[in-house]
C-alpha cells in the first residue's frame, strides 16, 4: 500500500540474487528442479513464483548453513547467554554496551566502536504468536531509550495460518504448493475476498477474509473454544506433502495431533511479523553514529505496511552484509570516542539492579505479561477500532504503573526470573507505542486494518511514524515516504 520507501525496495531486488548463489557456495541444499537449478515457489501476492527454498526448511538451513560458515573463522568471539541492557553514548557516537552474563549473572560494561542490532522482532507482546518466546523487544527498546526513533510500530502481520492451539506457523509454502483455505460451508472463502489470487493473495488480505468469515458465523470452534478455518492439504497427496512440506507434516502431527495428509488443520490468524522496529536509512544506520541495526529489529521501510513472505530472511541476509561491511569500514576509519562515560554505567546499574532485582514490588510479573499480551491480542488484533486502542492503551498503562518491578529469585547465576522482568520491561513500553500508533493512524492501511477507518488515506497518512523516548510517553512524529518510479493507486486483486 505504497508505504514501502522505493528506493529500498529495489536495493533488495537487485542484491539478494547474488546473496542466493553465495549461500549455495557456502551449502545452502536450496530445492532444485530437474535440470539442476535452483527451484521458485509462489507465495502470498506473487506475480509469478519467486521465492527459492529449501523443502519447507528454508530458515533452518540457512540458518545452519551461516553458522557453518562462522565457525570457519577463528577471529569471531560468541557471547553466548548474555542479555544486553543499554548503549552507552555520548549524545552523538557509540561507545559501548552494558549487559549481564547470565551464568553467572555478573553486570559488564563493553566498550566499542560500532554496533549492529539485530536481535528480531518484538512479537512476543501477542499471546496467539510464532515468535519464540525470546523473541521479546529488548535490543528495540534498547535503542529506543538510547534516543533512537522506532518507526511504523503499529503495522504488525498476523500471518493468515497458525495451527491451533500452539499458533505455529503453517507456511505460505502450504499454499503455495496449493493448500486450500475452507469455511463451515465447504467454500473456498477467498474468491469472495481476492478471485485472482485466492488463497495466495497477500498476508493481510487473507487474515482479514479468515476474520471476516469468522465474524459472519462461518468459521468453526476449536475445542479449546477458538474460532477457526480449516486448511485444506489432502488433495495434494501423500508424496507432494512428504517432498514439499514435510516439515509442516510433522509440525501438525506433533503439535496438533493432526496429519495433513489425511485430515484438515485449524487454522486462524497469528502474529508473525512487525514491519516496524528501529528507523533507519537505506544503509541500515540509525540515528545514532556507530550504530546500525538489521533484519526485524530495524526499520529501513523494505517491507512498507506489509511484508511479502519469503522477504524477511531476504533483509536479513541483504543488510546483514551492508551493515557488517559498514560497520567495519567505520571501525577502521575512525578513532576512539570521549572519555569513557563512567556515570552512565552507574546509573544503569542502579536501574537493573536497584530498581528491577531488588524492587519492592507486590504485583506478579509473570501475571502482568500475560495480562498484557492478552490485551493486545484482544485489543489490537486484525481488525482495530478507536474504542478498543482507546481501551488497550488505557490497560497497558495501568499495566506500567503497578508494581511488578521486582525478583522473587535472589539468586545470580542463571536468574532467568531476572531476564523475564526486564523483558517484560521493554514489552510495555514497546506495545504502548504499537497501541498509540495505531490510534493517530485513522486509516486501513497494509496490516493496519481498522473497522471505523475502513478506506486508505494517501492525502494525511501516506508517512511513516516515528516514536522517540520521553519518560512519561512516546513523543510522536512523522516522517515522508521515498516514492521514485510508482505513484500511489488502489490495490486490486
Amino acid at each position: 500500500d505504497f508505504l514501502a520507501d522505493q528506493d529500498v525496495a529495489k536495493r533488495l531486488c537487485e542484491e539478494m540474487p547474488q546473496e542466493i548463489r553465495q549461500l549455495d557456495h557456502w551449502g545452502m541444499p536450496w530445492s532444485r528442479r530437474k535440470d539442476g537449478r535452483i527451484d521458485q515457489r509462489n507465495f502470498g501476492g506473487y506475480s509469478f513464483p519467486r521465492a527459492t527454498y529449501a523443502s519447507d526448511k528454508v530458515g533452518f538451513f540457512e540458518m545452519q548453513t551461516l553458522y557453518d560458515t562462522c565457525q570457519k573463522f577463528e577471529n569471531i568471539e560468541y557471547l553466548n547467554e548474555w542479555f544486553a541492557t543499554s548503549i552507552i553514548h555520548d549524545g552523538n557516537k557509540f561507545m559501548g554496551l552494558t549487559a549481564i552474563e547470565i551464568s553467572s549473572g555478573n553486570f559488564y560494561q563493553i566498550k566499542g566502536k560500532a554496533l549492529i542490532i539485530a536481535t528480531g522482532g518484538a512479537g512476543r507482546i501477542y499471546s496467539f504468536s510464532t515468535y519464540a518466546l525470546s523473541s521479546t523487544p529488548d535490543g528495540i527498546d534498547m535503542a529506543y531509550r538510547a534516543g533512537m526513533a522506532l518507526k511504523d510500530m503499529e503495522f504488525v502481520q498476523f500471518h493468515p495460518t497458525g495451527i491451533l492451539p500452539s499458533g505455529i506457523l503453517i507456511t505460505e509454502g502450504a499454499r503455495g504448493e496449493g493448500g486450500y483455505l475452507l469455511n463451515n460451508k465447504g467454500e473456498r472463502f477467498m474468491e469472495k475476498y481476492a478471485a485472482a489470487k485466492m488463497e495466495l493473495a497477500p498476508r493481510d488480505i487473507v487474515s482479514r477474509a479468515i476474520m471476516t468469515e469468522i465474524n459472519e458465523g462461518n468459521g468453526f470452534k476449536h475445542e479449546t473454544g477458538v474460532d477457526c478455518m480449516k486448511l485444506d492439504l489432502r488433495h495434494l497427496g501423500d508424496e507432494k506433502i512428504k517432498e514439499k512440506l514435510g516439515g509442516i507434516r510433522e509440525i501438525s502431527i506433533k503439535f496438533s495431533g493432526l496429519d495433513p495428509a489425511d485430515e484438515v488443520l485449524d487454522v486462524r490468524p497469528v502474529c508473525h511479523y512487525m514491519m516496524g522496529g528501529i528507523h533507519t536509512n537505506i544503509d541500515g544506520a540509525t540515528e545514532l553514529q556507530g550504530v546500525w541495526a538489521a533484519g526485524e529489529a530495524a526499520c529501513n521501510s523494505v517491507h512498507g505496511s506489509n511484508r511479502l513472505g519469503a522477504n524477511s530472511t531476504s533483509e536479513c541476509i541483504v543488510w546483514g552484509k551492508i551493515t557488517g561491511n559498514l560497520a567495519v569500514d567505520y571501525i577502521e576509519k575512525n578513532s576512539s570516542s570521549n572519555p569513557w562515560p563512567h556515570h552512565l554505567v552507574t546509573l544503569e546499574e542502579k536501574r537493573i539492579y536497584d530498581e528491577i532485582f531488588r524492587g519492592n514490588g507486590d504485583a506478579n510479573p509473570y501475571e502482568i505479561k500475560q495480562e498484557l499480551t492478552d490485551t493486545m491480542n484482544d485489543k489490537a488484533y486484525v481488525y482495530k477500532n478507536e474504542k478498543n486502542l482507546i481501551e488497550g492503551l488505557k490497560k497497558i498503562r495501568q499495566l506500567k504503573e503497578q508494581t511488578w518491578k521486582h525478583v522473587d529469585d535472589s539468586a545470580k547465576e542463571y536468574n532467568t526470573n531476572f531476564i523475564n522482568v526486564m523483558e517484560l520491561d521493554s514489552m510495555i513500553r514497546t506495545a504502548e507505542i504499537v497501541l498509540i500508533g495505531a490510534i493517530n493512524r485513522k486509516e486501513s492501511r497494509g496490516a493496519h486494518a481498522r473497522t471505523d477507518y475502513p478506506k486508505r488515506d494517501d492525502v494525511n497518512f501516506l508517512h511513516h511514524t516515528l516514536a522517540y523516548y520521553d519518560p512519561k510517553e512516546p513523543i510522536m512524529k512523522t516522517h515522508p515516504v521515498t516514492i521514485t518510479n510508482y505513484q500511489p493507486v488502489e490495490r486490486k486483486y
